[in-house]
């Protein structure tokens, strides 16, 4: 099994889509080589922030496929892939060809509301299934079940490649056992922008960013500086970025970010139903934040 630094900074991409709710791959494309170009460490391709509840298979596999040839090796890909039903995800796993990618970001199950002793069966047979190494993702937010510290330690001492967790509880006692705790080769990522740099503070390794869809290159400094225990720099650039960061997430994920990236002339302000565009008040304070981001 091949190695994978969890270190640094991850872009949760988007899925464009245009006019016609079609996938947008010529703006995927620019989105990609904006984030490659800002220094971003890896990319996280189809996870919660692309939508992919909303798209096909086909669809899906097609969005892998292109990221796979524009990234083109530059950075690694982690590939979303989680469910609630795990037999079936486990087979998709075991029957996918993963070659081009570096690691899984497997979501824990949904919807079911799993006791903690499902969840840590659920990760075994993740991680069994998968020739790649695997990142738990944790928001509860979401999935309407949280992962306790003593469960995510339990998987990392059980399952050796498993190699970490994106934390998305908000909830930083939470946070600060696993990164106490953790066994060597095991890493703790914010999964929260707003909460990266204390995060990092307290011995995280990075995060996995929506905010950087827009600003790869400040949030990409502002993790290097905050691992670096330069919280001289990292703090004003940590900052700078929060209102912006805030507000993407008013309205829900991706409507806020996606938005932004119109402002930006990157990609359509388009999202699929359920979700809808955001309020054109949030879009002007969204408008005016950009401007004063440097």
């Amino acid at each position: 099994m091949k190695e994978f630094n969890i270190k640094g900074t991850g872009v949760a991409l988007i899925t464009p889509f245009d006019k016609h709710e079609s996938v947008d791959f010529t703006s995927l494309g620019k989105i990609i080589d904006h984030c490659i170009n800002g220094g971003v460490d890896y990319l996280v391709s189809l996870g919660t922030t692309s939508e992919y509840p909303t798209l096909t298979e086909k669809e899906m596999n097609a969005v892998r496929e292109f990221t796979l040839e524009k990234v083109n090796n530059r950075i690694p890909i982690v590939l979303g892939m989680g469910g609630n039903n795990t037999k079936e995800l486990t087979n998709s796993i075991s029957k996918a060809d993963l070659s081009g990618f570096s690691a899984i970001l497997s979501v824990s199950p949904y919807y079911n509301k799993p006791s903690q002793k499902g969840l840590v069966q659920h990760y075994h047979r993740v991680a069994g299934s998968s020739s790649l190494p695997v990142i738990i993702y944790n928001v509860p937010g979401r999935t309407g079940c949280n992962i306790k510290a003593e469960t995510t330690l339990q998987i990392a001492e059980e399952c050796k490649n498993v190699i970490g967790i994106k934390e998305a509880s908000g909830d930083m006692a939470q946070c600060m056992e696993i990164i106490r705790c953790a066994p060597k080769g095991f890493s703790l990522i914010s999964g929260e922008d707003a909460l990266t740099m204390p995060l990092i503070a307290c011995g995280a390794k990075g995060v996995i960013s929506v905010t950087a869809n827009a600003f790869p290159k400040q949030v990409s400094e502002m993790v290097n500086f905050a691992l670096k225990d330069n919280f001289k720099k990292a703090s004003p650039l940590h900052y700078s970025l929060l209102p912006f960061t805030n507000s993407i997430f008013e309205e829900g994920n991706p409507c806020g970010i996606k938005a932004s990236l119109e402002i930006m002339g990157l990609c359509e302000n388009i999202v699929r139903q359920p979700l809808y565009k955001i309020s054109k008040t949030l879009y002007n304070k969204l408008q005016s934040q950009i401007k004063e981001i440097k």
